[in-house]
């Protein structure tokens, strides 16, 4: 019954602010083309339509903000417009009762509060549509007191979820049995594509564990700190972390005043971002000012405070060198190359004209170099690359969504703080570097001691593993001739057996001839 009646308030909130009308109008079919104008005789259906389907999102509740969170990253497969408002989507959701808070922090870790903690803030700082954070003294095991975060799992969200991902999938696969554009649209992988994504961010251990790997990749680069993870008070329900103090990004006058360098922390974010991504393949995938803040300790000043690790992304080293080459051969205005490295990857059919796709790209690209950040927009850059990679049938790589969305979000920072910044020629320097590094001697050392440990291991065992080798060679080569010399004397007497059958098939001819003269003159 509850499914049942959630059922019914979508189809409300659907009817409330034309959405039917919305998917129907955008079938090619003219007689649901039709139906959309009979239903939306009467009702008020005058603004946009992006900002109709962000509204209904919101209403319908966090589940569906988040998923039109998801949505809004995947321009290639929605119009400008939509996809404009629906990265508008904010979680704004209430928070839930600091009982509440207080119980599952409790049951997580079998004992009271007081017991944990030597104070606890009842307010929370922050909340989400997952899980709310409160601050709190923690006392450890050698009598110490620090300050820390806490964050804890919105009570109830696993029946909630998986009762709204059953319906996105039945609407999911309505959408792809009606829309002639429903298999490019692909709605039932991004409905799965989003059901990994909640999933992930349900189990705050897996939170923490991100946090930590990232913590340890970016200890030597001195540009950003990420919290500490107190695995001791890590369940899957809370993560007890350490307390980050620092002054939000989206804070520029008051981070001017203290005295940070703006275009410096512009520049730092660009080479954090490609540090993450080429170096480790191992990104924060959520970096939206929200999630960031800036130090202003005497210790850490004007360094990035990371914070919220629920997402994050991952690249193969194929990825990343390939990713590394399609933008040094940007950086260089090579769009041949560029167009030629798509045909060799596959993510274009085989038998694509290259100098078409290098005109297109061309054409996309060519007009946005040698501009400040402020006359850019990579979003209008990506979408028109979109649009080209639909007339060519270029594959989106799954793997590849987040990465777009941590792109716009690193466009927004950086010309929120410096519009002046030239993104392609402070990117350019860190990968022509990062690509000498993957093709030079750096790579052949790396590599060699990586495999130090191995080559130890068998460097002892070598003669034995020799001789065995040789032995087993030797053998093989005696057997394998005899079973040769076997075969050839076979072969030989076969080879008798017919000549001597010849032989007599022609003697036997002779002699039937000399028989009929014989026989032909004496009787």
């Amino acid at each position: 019954m509850s499914r049942l009646g959630r059922g019914i308030f979508i189809v409300f909130i659907v009817l409330r602010y034309g959405l039917d009308e919305l998917v129907l109008s955008s079938l090619r079919r003219p007689w649901l083309a039709l139906l959309a104008r009979l239903l939306s005789v009467g009702r008020d259906l005058r603004a946009p339509r992006g900002q109709r389907l962000r509204e209904a999102l919101e209403r319908l509740g966090p589940i569906f903000v988040k998923f039109g969170q998801v949505l809004s990253t995947r321009r290639d497969l929605l119009p400008q417009d939509i996809a404009d408002e629906l990265a508008r989507l904010q979680d704004r959701v209430p928070p839930f009762a600091s009982s509440v808070a207080v119980a599952t922090i409790e049951r997580a870790f079998a004992r009271p509060l007081q017991e944990i903690f030597e104070q606890f803030e009842q307010q929370p700082v922050a909340s989400a549509s997952i899980a709310q954070v409160h601050f709190a003294i923690l006392r450890d095991k050698s009598g110490q007191t620090r300050e820390v975060a806490v964050k804890v799992l919105r009570p109830g969200m696993l029946p909630v979820i998986e009762k709204d991902l059953a319906l996105m999938r039945m609407m999911a696969g309505w959408v792809e049995k009606l829309s002639d554009d429903g298999r490019r649209l692909k709605p039932r992988e991004v409905v799965a594509e989003f059901d990994k994504y909640l999933h992930d961010e349900l189990d705050l251990v897996r939170e923490a564990a991100n946090a930590a790997q990232l913590r340890r990749n970016m200890q030597g680069l001195g540009l950003v700190l990420v919290p500490e993870m107190l695995w001791d008070w890590c369940h899957p329900e809370v993560i007890v972390m350490e307390r980050m103090k620092g002054v939000p990004i989206s804070q520029v006058e008051g981070l001017r005043s203290a005295g940070v360098d703006i275009p410096k922390l512009a520049r730092d974010g660009v080479t954090i971002f490609f540090t993450q991504v080429f170096r480790d393949g191992f990104f924060h995938a959520d970096m939206h000012p929200g999630n960031i803040q800036v130090s202003l300790d005497p210790g850490t000043f004007g360094r990035y405070i990371s914070l919220d690790f629920g997402i994050v992304g991952t690249l193969t080293e194929f990825d990343k060198e390939y990713l590394a080459q399609n933008f040094n051969a940007f950086f260089r205005r090579d769009y041949k190359r560029v167009a030629e490295l798509h045909v060799e990857s596959g993510w274009v059919p085989a038998q694509t004209r290259v100098d078409e796709l290098e005109a297109a790209i061309r054409a996309v690209c060519e007009p946005y170099f040698d501009r400040p950040l402020k006359e850019i927009s990579l979003g209008m850059v990506l979408m028109r690359l979109f649009q080209t990679s639909r007339r060519f049938d270029v594959e989106i790589q799954p793997q590849l969504v987040l990465l777009q969305k941590t792109l716009l979000n690193i466009e927004g920072l950086g010309r929120q703080l410096d519009p002046e910044l030239d993104l392609w020629s402070t990117a350019k320097p860190f990968l022509e570097k990062w690509m000498l590094e993957q093709v030079g001697p750096k790579r052949l050392w790396r590599e060699l001691k990586d495999q130090a440990p191995q080559y130890a291991k068998l460097l002892p065992q070598l003669p034995r593993l020799l001789t065995d080798y040789l032995r087993q060679s030797h053998q093989g080569d005696h057997r394998l001739i005899e079973r040769l010399l076997r075969e050839q004397q076979r072969t030989n007497g076969l080879l008798q057996v017919l000549v001597y059958m010849g032989l007599g098939f022609i003697a036997s001819l002779f002699l039937l001839q000399v028989w009929s003269h014989f026989h032909m003159y004496f009787f």
